[in-house]
């Protein structure tokens, strides 16, 4: 990811809108290096000082950022343990607001072994971010395995991909590779949906 951060530039767009590569980096840093200040990550009442918190590093030089990255969270941090499937999942999803944060971008070539790894992630976070959606949604990859997301009712929308592409997706990003079937209107409104966890 830093490299992809460093070769990007700091002013560069992401798919987190209104962020720059610098404010992701801000939140990634954040994140694995300010306890007091990740629980407003997610929202509820400290999130005004989660971004306050967020908006003051964005003063560090990037490169600083950048080394706090790669360096990794301190040794007593939890996402060395309990939290790695999350810190995986966040680090991907990441990675890719900044590849794709462009008018161009294409999907990367993952092997097996990180597809099966984020296929994992999928399973566990799909039901949620799909909660909203209107119709069952069945996420299938281009692995044969399939996951009922949502049911509901007899309408159904399926959404086939690389897991890779269906974990961005259940994210909530939009710049993603994969085809979506049926009917029209509930197409548009499974990929409309909000899709936050």
């Amino acid at each position: 990811m830093v490299k992809s951060m460093r070769s990007a530039g700091p002013a560069a767009p992401t798919l987190c809108e209104g962020w720059t590569v610098k404010d992701l980096a801000a939140h990634i840093v954040i994140r694995e290096r300010r306890p007091d200040a990740a629980p407003g990550i997610m929202g509820g009442p400290l999130a005004a000082y989660t971004e306050r918190i967020r908006k003051g590093y964005t003063e560090k030089p990037f490169d600083e950022l950048l080394e706090d990255i790669r360096t990794g969270p301190p040794v007593w941090w939890m996402g060395k343990g309990p939290d790695r499937l999350f810190n995986t999942s966040e680090m991907f999803v990441h990675h890719e607001d900044v590849r794709r944060g462009g008018n161009r971008w294409e999907s990367r070539h993952l092997s097996d072994r990180d597809e099966a790894s984020l296929w994992v992630i999928v399973r566990n976070v799909a039901p949620q971010t799909f909660r909203s959606a209107p119709v069952s949604v069945v996420l299938v990859t281009d692995m044969g395995k399939r996951l009922v997301a949502k049911k509901s009712g007899k309408r159904t929308v399926t959404i086939t991909g690389a897991p890779s592409e269906i974990l961005l997706l259940a994210f909530g990003r939009k710049a993603v590779n994969v085809t979506a079937e049926g009917d029209e209107a509930d197409v548009a409104a499974v990929l409309g949906c909000d899709r936050s966890v």
